[in-house]
């Protein structure tokens, strides 16, 4: 066979591969984790409103059980896309799409909901901030805090991208000197440790073993 049309297979996606990433180290990014394996073939990872509601757990918000639409989950991956391509920019020294900007600025709009003192029979409670937000008001929440990392000078310079060709995940990185190297060391790390020792291991093997 020609092995210019030999077919790759696919890889085999696995109950890991498709679970939630909530170590990003911020909302926004890991609304961008959300699509795994940006380096090879994308695996989706909140493909329906149960991984939607499950995402939202995982960060702690709460949406209204009517802004639970298939319309807000596409709005989301669009909004994933152009936050992925900001970010990435930063890690890669390039200018994102305008069209980005563009989309980020604009969802940014709808406030979310604000802390308010309440007044009880003893004094004050704060109350508020933690009702179940509308689709305009998550997505807001997810480009202010992109926009708080973007702006805040530590956490950009703090952004990196996974080393693993086939991960690529973007998170923020508090090691001290900025010298981690994967996005989990217990994931991407150990894949590729495991790799380089089947390669010495190949590579130590007698000639026609």
């Amino acid at each position: 066979m020609d092995p210019s049309t030999e077919q790759v297979p696919r890889p085999r996606v696995t109950a890991r591969l498709r679970a939630l990433r909530f170590d990003a180290g911020s909302l926004a990014l890991n609304l961008v984790a959300s699509l795994g394996r940006r380096g090879s073939t994308p695996i989706e990872r909140i493909g329906t409103l149960d991984r939607l509601r499950e995402w939202c757990d995982g960060v702690g918000l709460r949406l209204h059980d009517e802004a639970v639409t298939d319309e807000l989950l596409t709005e989301l991956r669009t909004l994933r896309e152009a936050a992925y391509d900001a970010v990435a920019a930063v890690v890669h020294g390039r200018a994102p799409a305008a069209a980005s900007v563009a989309l980020l600025n604009d969802r940014a709009g709808p406030a979310p909901p604000q802390p308010l003192l309440m007044a009880t029979g003893t004094g004050v409670e704060v109350g508020g901030a933690d009702r179940p937000l509308s689709g305009w008001e998550l997505q807001s929440a997810v480009v202010r805090d992109l926009i708080a990392v973007l702006g805040d000078p530590e956490r950009r310079e703090a952004l990196r991208a996974c080393d693993s060709t086939l991960c690529t995940m973007i998170y923020l990185d508090p090691t001290p000197g900025r010298r981690r190297r994967w996005c989990s060391m217990r994931l991407c790390g150990n894949s590729a440790k495991a790799a380089k020792h089947r390669q010495r291991q190949a590579s130590a093997a007698p000639a026609g073993s």
